[in-house]
């Protein structure tokens, strides 16, 4: 989708700059982590359910919490030992534009690979029911997201098509935010996530106050993907949501095992995580999020290459370091899947 110049967003080529503080190293075992989102959203989710397949063969894959989609991106482009972060699509088709533009934005961005394509996460905008239209936040008190979040890209986004100009853009988490709008401190607050997230489904957010505004503006619904929250997905909903929504990302590095030590060592976690996804597909549908049910493995963003060592992990003669306890064959479906996602990446 098209990403338009946003003076408000100058300043990401200045965070892209900023190294990330290395994560310390374990001697048991070589460190693995990723970097997901805050304690309440999606990601963070998705990361336990991905290291949840390591921990069934013994090893350990470190579910980081972070500001969000840029902080991931850095993190997984400059932190040592963090092979995996989520990211939203617009942020990653943001850096692709301005890329060739800007040195520091191609310096941020080299090396780094897709390993995974994964799921729609909606736009919700809680506000107070004087908020009626996504126009009536002109000249009303918005929260955006903090500023290495992809929450703040979208939000930041979405207001620039519309022309839209807040009384106030605080850059606050979806935490502060919730509590910012039930004290009556702000008007309504911008939260990408995969639904349903676990801020929205307590029975805390009062109906008769707050409701997620509908987002049918046609320049939205061309730019980004029309969907819906259905009805019944939180407590306070009184129907279903028009929304839009980005897709989430599996990112990593390109690991050249010949490097040195640590390359190779990364390249097998990278391969191994691969391997476990694409083997226990069905299992991850079971009995993680409910986004997993919609989760095309095949659904790769254009413009970006998949890492090498993925490619490695998805071949049907690789050997796993991580073999899960016990071992379950691989059955006849996810077989063909993997054959599909070969055939979409060319492994």
């Amino acid at each position: 989708m098209p990403i338009h110049p946003l003076s408000a967003l100058k300043p990401l080529a200045m965070a892209l700059a900023v190294l990330v503080a290395p994560a310390a190293a374990t001697a048991q075992e070589f460190e693995k982590n990723i970097l997901t989102g805050g304690p309440t959203g999606t990601y963070i989710q998705i990361g336990r359910d991905i290291a949840g397949l390591l921990e069934n063969c013994g090893q350990t894959l470190n579910v980081r919490e972070s500001a969000g989609s840029l902080e991931n991106f850095l993190g997984v482009r400059q932190r040592r030992s963090t092979q995996f972060g989520i990211v939203q699509s617009d942020v990653l088709e943001y850096l692709q534009t301005y890329s060739a533009q800007d040195p520091e934005i191609q310096r941020a961005i080299d090396g780094v690979r897709i390993a995974f394509p994964l799921y729609d996460e909606e736009v919700h905008i809680l506000a107070s029911r004087e908020i009626e239209t996504t126009a009536d936040l002109s000249g009303a008190r918005v929260a955006v997201g903090v500023e290495d979040s992809g929450t703040f890209l979208t939000a930041t986004l979405m207001l620039d098509l519309l022309d839209l100009e807040p009384a106030e853009r605080l850059t606050i988490g979806p935490d502060a935010s919730l509590e910012r709008l039930r004290a009556g401190e702000i008007d309504a607050f911008f939260y990408v996530a995969g639904a349903p997230t676990a801020i929205f489904t307590g029975s805390d957010i009062d109906p008769e106050k707050f409701h997620l505004l509908p987002i049918t503006d046609d320049v939205l619904r061309t730019v980004y993907t029309p969907t819906e929250i259905a009805a019944g997905t939180y407590p306070f909903q009184d129907g279903a949501v028009e929304v839009v929504a980005v897709k989430a990302v599996l990112m990593t590095y390109e690991y050249n095992p010949r490097r040195n030590d640590y390359h190779a060592q990364s390249c097998i976690a990278v391969s191994d995580v691969a391997n476990l996804i694409a083997t226990q597909f069905d299992t991850l549908k079971e009995t993680g999020h409910p986004k997993w049910q919609k989760v095309d493995l095949g659904d790769i963003p254009p413009g970006w290459d998949v890492s090498n060592c993925v490619n490695t992990g998805l071949s049907p003669s690789y050997a796993s370091s991580c073999v899960p306890a016990p071992v379950v064959p691989e059955n006849q479906t996810n077989t063909v899947y993997r054959q599909r996602i070969c055939d979409a990446i060319g492994c």
